[in-house]
């Protein structure tokens, strides 16, 4: 049941008069925003309130724009929303009887409006503000309006930007007076009244998926040298460093924090991924602790202290979405020591790594990608039999056709991106749904959202049975270098002309998906897919060479040409198709990256070959790789180097996972 706030949207005098600004757009549209001014805002608020008597049902309803962090008392409580569009707005609710006392209570929060356009939320809109109801037994006890007291968090000044344009980077001063804001005894008395907003249109419903979860992890190992204190916090997290220290008033701790060591055995804070996490903290004289509001992905941090200043105590608060594993390794793979080690591997990069959305990469851009994100759904409600975050995706994916009717990139966020494979790997995510959970009432729901995307695809793009003319990027597989000198041009933001192998081998079996949903349903057929296949064998199938051609222009084969044919069963004969396998078993799976691994694996189980199946994901170019190399949870490829900015925690290669669980793999994948 959805709750309505008796609270208004309020905010500080900066933003109460903004309009909201238009932030969607086609990217074959260009549209290009300032984001000079009105960025990097940390408001807070704070209000007094009286409880006559803790029941033990008590409820905060709240969100903000862009993102809250809530105290009540002086302790935390919660942080969020995940993100999502303006227009379906999550709010959370939390119960909050055990931070409450009979008498004076005190209720904080810290907001961040980011105001950059980037693939983390649908920031830069100049939409800001907090919304908030405090419930005891269903009534009303504080709502949030103009009597709440606001400040401007002056700690907080920005030193850079990292990653695609993700996040700030912080020059954080203990000695500003609002550190501590959200003690019981601060002294807000110097404080400003909340505005009203004036211009909201937000449309809240309640968030579905879980708040994130918290845990705090010792150094492994420390080390000293000099002024310099390097640490290791034996993983890969996503969180915060958090510190405490005495110093002078004014002295500076540089703070670097990384995923790696150098050579040299510093910390390599100029990340791979484009990151530098290099940042300052001010000292005020008395013991503080830092208090970043943004988190990075790291294992190690190296501190600087100036001379004489102490560093007293030093954690890594990660943050991760719950998750409790109850899926088993197959009894088939327990006693072989690589597979074992592949599946913890990949259970450990999703318990860790799992934010508020499925994510790819933790640092450079902490994207809610469609595609990507469609492969790690599957692997982590296996994992944890938990389908929040699998109809997360679906349902903000479908959301997003208010943009276009063949649909986004990035979900939940102001970067307009299309890929065109994504929205179609979409439609095998909602059968996975159902085949895994059995809620045909869910199916349903989604069924004419499948058919309706694949009208638009039809529409717009199919021409004589095949996509030409398309003017999304067909990222056909990543990086670039991993495509084996596929012979088709694809750049982004261009419009592709040419029919190809790769789009339409998706095309097909999204069609076929779409008619096995209808069938499900007791529904007629989507359409006969029979034209279709005729067109794509009589478009790209060498008979002579029992192979298919990258593109309908050209003379050149690529294994990943063939191996969305293969995944996908295409092959019209079983020469052709052991010809391929051939060329797996020679040259590997690391041959292939990210988006062709998944649908070759998923293609050796339909084939049940599983044999090759084994010997894929225990080969030592692929998950292995990542192991020997030191990693701890999966990269954005098979090695460190395998691209020019990689990733060293990115979700997507976790899905080994789904090929090693004790689960019904053929009636999944059939």
């Amino acid at each position: 049941m959805e709750h309505t706030f008796a609270g208004q949207w309020i905010t500080d005098d900066e933003f109460a008069r903004l309009a909201p600004r238009e932030v969607f757009h086609r990217p074959t549209d260009p549209l290009s925003l300032p984001c000079e001014e009105h960025r990097d805002r940390h408001i807070l608020f704070r209000r007094r309130f009286h409880v006559p008597r803790v029941t033990g049902d008590e409820t905060v309803f709240v969100t903000a724009d862009d993102y809250f962090k809530l105290y009540l008392n002086g302790r935390f409580v919660c942080q969020g929303p995940a993100p999502s569009y303006h227009f379906r707005y999550n709010y959370m609710e939390v119960p909050v009887s055990a931070f409450l006392r009979e008498g004076e209570n005190v209720l904080a929060v810290h907001t961040l409006y980011q105001g950059l356009i980037n693939r983390v939320w649908q920031s830069g809109d100049l939409r800001h503000g907090l919304i908030l109801d405090l419930t005891q037994n269903g009534a009303v006890l504080l709502a949030s309006d103009t009597s709440f007291l606001t400040a401007v968090h002056s700690a907080y000044t920005e030193t850079g930007v990292c990653g695609y344009d993700t996040q700030f980077l912080e020059r954080y001063d203990s000695r500003a007076p609002e550190v501590g804001f959200e003690a019981p005894d601060y002294d807000d008395s110097a404080w400003t009244h909340a505005s009203k907003s004036e211009y909201d249109d937000h449309v809240l419903v309640r968030q579905k998926s879980h708040a994130l979860v918290f845990e705090e992890h010792a150094p492994a190992e420390i080390r000293h040298d000099g002024n310099k204190r390097v640490f290791d916090f034996g993983s890969t997290f996503v969180g915060y460093l958090r510190l405490t220290a005495r110093g002078r008033e004014g002295d500076t701790v540089t703070v670097r924090c990384g995923q790696e060591l150098n050579e040299d055995g510093s910390v390599r804070f100029a990340l791979r991924a484009n990151c530098r996490y290099e940042e300052d903290w001010v000292l005020s004289g008395k013991t503080d602790t830092t208090d970043w509001f943004d988190y990075k992905s790291f294992r190690y941090a190296e501190v600087i202290l100036p001379e004489g200043a102490v560093l007293t105590d030093v954690s890594l608060l990660a943050r991760h979405y719950p998750f409790s594993l109850r899926a088993r390794l197959d009894p088939a793979y327990a006693k072989h020591d690589g597979l074992r080690a592949v599946w913890e591997l990949c259970v450990r990069t999703l318990k860790d790594g799992v934010q508020e959305v499925i994510q790819d990469c933790m640092e450079r851009e902490k994207g809610f990608y469609l595609g990507d994100g469609c492969y790690t759904v599957l692997t982590h409600y296996l994992l944890t039999k938990d389908d929040t975050m699998f109809r997360k995706l679906i349902d903000d994916a479908f959301t997003a056709s208010f943009i276009t009717d063949t649909l986004v990139t990035c979900l939940d966020c102001s970067l307009m991106q299309e890929i065109a494979e994504f929205p179609l790997i979409l439609i095998s995510s909602v059968l996975w749904h159902f085949r895994l959970t059995g809620d045909s009432a869910y199916l349903a729901q989604n069924a004419p959202k499948v058919f309706r995307l694949l009208d638009a695809y039809r529409r717009a793009y199919e021409r004589d049975g095949l996509l030409r003319d398309l003017d999304k990027w067909c990222v056909v597989e990543w990086p670039a270098n991993f495509r084996h000198g596929y012979d088709v041009k694809l750049e982004q933001n261009t419009v592709c002309r040419d029919a190809h192998v790769s789009i339409n081998a998706y095309y097909i079996e999204a069609i076929r998906t779409a008619n096995k949903i209808a069938c499900l349903l007791h529904l007629p057929a989507y359409r006969d897919e029979t034209p279709v296949v005729t067109a794509f064998l009589r478009a790209f199938y060498d008979e002579k060479r029992h192979a298919f051609r990258d593109g309908e222009k050209t003379e050149h084969i690529s294994p990943v040409g063939n191996a969305f044919p293969f995944a996908f069963g295409l092959f019209p004969d079983d020469t052709g198709k052991e010809a391929f396998l051939h060329t797996l078993r020679k040259d590997g799976i690391e041959q292939f990256s990210l988006f062709c691994t998944f649908p070759v694996l998923m293609g050796l189980v339909r084939e049940r070959r599983y044999d090759l199946l084994e010997e894929c994901l225990v080969s030592p170019g692929a998950w292995r790789r990542i192991l020997d190399e030191g990693g701890t949870v999966t990269f954005e490829g098979w090695g460190r180097d395998t691209k020019w900015n990689t990733s060293l925690f990115h979700l997507t290669l976790s899905y080994a996972a789904v090929f090693l669980a004790d689960e019904d793999l053929e009636t999944l994948f059939r």
